[in-house]
C-alpha cells in the first residue's frame, strides 16, 4: 500500500538528491578560500562555514524565488561573484584609468563573503504548485525567510565577519554597500546620499556591487 511521504521525508530526499552538487561547489569555494585568504581569524571563519550545526552557509539557496534558489544556491553565487569580480579589476580601464585595484585576498574576502547575512536565513518547506503543463498539483520544496538576526542586509554580513577576523575600512564599506541602489536604503533620499557617498569614496563597494549585478541576473539569471 502506497503511504505519502511525510513534508520531512521530502525534505530529506531533496537534500539527498542535491548533495553531490552542493560537495563539489563546497570543495571549490574551500579551495579558492584558502589560496587567497590567510589573515589571521580567517581560518576559524571557514570552520565555522562548515559547521553544519552552527551554519548552512553551503546548502543555503542565494533567495526564496528568484537567483539560486535552491539547495547550494548561497555558495554558488558567492563564487560567481568572485569570478565576476575578479573580471572586472583585471580590465585595463578599470586597473589605468580609475586606478582601481585590490589585493587577491580583499577580492576573495568580499566577494566570498558579502553575503554571510543568508547564513541561517532561509527554512526549506515543502509547498503544493500547479504544473502549467499538465494542469495537475504537485508537491515541490521551496523557500522562506525565517530571520533570527534582524540585523540588515551588508551590515549583517560585516558583523558575522567581524566576528572572527578585522576588515579592512575599503573591505567593510564594501560587504555593508554591495546592493548598491538596489538595497533598502534606496527608498529614501537620505539612503540614496549614504549609497552614493560611500560608492564614491570607496570604489571597492562599486566593484562589488557591480560583480553582484553580473553575477546574479547575467550569469544566473541566464541559466
Amino acid at each position: 500500500m502506497y503511504k505519502k511521504p511525510t513534508p520531512a521525508e521530502m525534505i530529506a530526499e531533496y537534500m539527498a538528491s542535491q548533495r553531490e552538487k552542493v560537495e563539489e561547489n563546497k570543495r571549490k569555494f574551500i579551495e579558492i578560500y584558502k589560496a587567497n585568504i590567510t589573515r589571521k581569524g580567517t581560518d576559524k571563519l571557514l570552520e565555522w562555514l562548515q559547521n553544519e550545526e552552527a551554519s548552512d552557509f553551503f546548502t543555503a539557496p542565494a533567495s526564496t524565488r528568484y537567483h539560486g534558489a535552491y539547495a547550494g544556491g548561497l555558495c554558488e553565487h558567492s563564487m560567481n561573484v568572485y569570478e565576476c569580480m575578479k573580471d572586472y579589476l583585471s580590465r585595463e580601464r578599470v586597473r589605468e584609468t580609475y586606478g582601481l585595484t585590490a589585493t587577491d585576498e580583499s577580492i576573495a574576502l568580499v566577494a566570498l563573503l558579502h553575503d554571510l547575512c543568508k547564513v541561517n536565513l532561509y527554512k526549506l518547506y515543502m509547498k503544493n504548485v500547479k504544473n502549467d503543463e499538465t494542469g495537475e498539483w504537485e508537491t515541490v520544496p521551496a523557500y522562506q525567510i525565517d530571520e533570527q538576526m534582524p540585523f540588515g542586509h551588508g551590515e549583517k554580513s560585516v558583523y558575522i565577519i567581524n566576528g572572527f577576523t578585522r576588515l579592512t575600512r575599503d573591505e567593510a564599506m564594501a560587504v555593508r554597500w554591495h546592493m548598491g541602489f538596489s538595497g533598502d536604503e534606496a527608498m529614501s533620499m537620505a539612503g540614496k546620499t549614504n549609497i552614493g557617498n560611500a560608492l564614491e569614496k570607496y570604489p571597492l563597494a562599486l566593484a562589488v556591487h557591480i560583480a553582484d549585478m553580473e553575477a546574479t541576473f547575467m550569469v544566473e539569471g541566464k541559466k
